[in-house]
């Protein structure tokens, strides 16, 4: 497993702070049933190295790291119980050389270009943003990526349902850290439905599926278009050698596509990020069918299943 391809595909991170280690497997399952199967489970209460090997041995596939790592001793700790990644709120060089000598991936936090080259420095490429929205947020990382352009961060700090996406819509961003699907109340009282409902939620959120538009397969595809104006009120906004578009709702193909009636066009902001999650859901895809952005990433893609004559493809919002 590639550690940070891992935390990119899942998006976002929960900060987890748990006081007793008993918890630490339902709190797995809960985030797991969610959609969620990572956790951070922060060094800030004696029960994080029993939680993270409890963890670690119910759900070895689930990614599970230690936040607010202070020491080396804490690092050892936490990887000898079972952390796959160790994250700490500040840049310790000593923490970072232990974990880099031993191939463990570490993000510190850095908020500042002399923190970030320290980092380049030990060969680090990504790096964790905290406080994010006390240290000036996305236009502070934005600022900072001009000059070390290939550094990543996560931001932690002051992410919520409302702003995970402004953070995550720029692509330096690999994922975020954030506590509001995990409360420490909710922890402490044991409330796993509820975590799992704001886990799904945040899943919901993450990928933020629209309908785009409607593609319908057509022998007369100027008449077809003329018709929906006419009815709708509407105008050509768009044609292309297989299509055109009215009003951007619907997209009348100039013969037959795939589907046997057409497609539904699906919007998500992160068309990579939706196939992992889907995948983990049982949906196939048509590996042939991607198109891909100039930077790798997928722009658009179909599902490999038949929905009443239309096929679905996602395409990047």
């Amino acid at each position: 497993m590639n550690i940070l391809s891992e935390m990119k595909n899942i998006g976002i991170i929960p900060v987890v702070c748990i006081k007793n280690e008993e918890y630490a497997v339902s709190l797995a399952k809960a985030l797991i049933d969610g959609g969620l199967p990572a956790a951070e489970i922060t060094f800030r209460t004696d029960a994080a190295e029993g939680a993270i090997r409890k963890i670690a041995t119910a759900y070895p596939d689930m990614l599970v790291g230690a936040g607010t790592v202070l020491s080396v001793e804490q690092a050892k700790t936490a990887v000898d119980a079972g952390a796959k990644f160790i994250v700490s709120p500040g840049f310790n060089p000593k923490v970072v050389s232990w974990c880099t000598g031993n191939n463990i991936p570490v993000l510190p936090g850095c908020t500042t270009p002399s923190e970030i080259e320290q980092a380049i420095e030990l060969g680090l490429d990504t790096v964790k943003f905290f406080p994010a929205e006390q240290s000036g947020g996305l236009a502070k990382i934005k600022a900072l990526s001009a000059p070390y352009t290939g550094m990543k961060f996560m931001p932690t700090g002051g992410i919520n349902l409302q702003n995970m996406h402004e953070y995550l819509s720029f692509k330096k961003i690999i994922a975020c850290g954030g506590s509001f699907m995990v409360k420490t109340d909710a922890v402490d009282a044991g409330d796993w439905n509820g975590i799992t409902s704001a886990s799904r939620d945040t899943v919901k959120a993450l990928l933020d599926f629209k309908l785009a538009h409607i593609g319908i397969n057509s022998d007369a595809a100027s008449d077809t278009a003329r018709l929906l104006t006419a009815v709708f009120g509407g105008e050509v906004t768009l044609e292309t050698d297989k299509g055109i578009f009215v009003d951007g709702c619907f997209e009348i193909m100039k013969g037959h596509d795939r589907g046997r009636c057409g497609h539904i066009a699906v919007s998500t902001p992160d068309v990579d990020r939706a196939v992992y999650y889907l995948e983990k859901r049982g949906v196939k895809f048509i590996e042939d069918s991607a198109l891909k952005n100039p930077d790798g990433t997928t722009h658009l893609i179909y599902i490999d299943s038949d929905f009443d004559g239309f096929m679905i493809h996602l395409v990047e919002a």
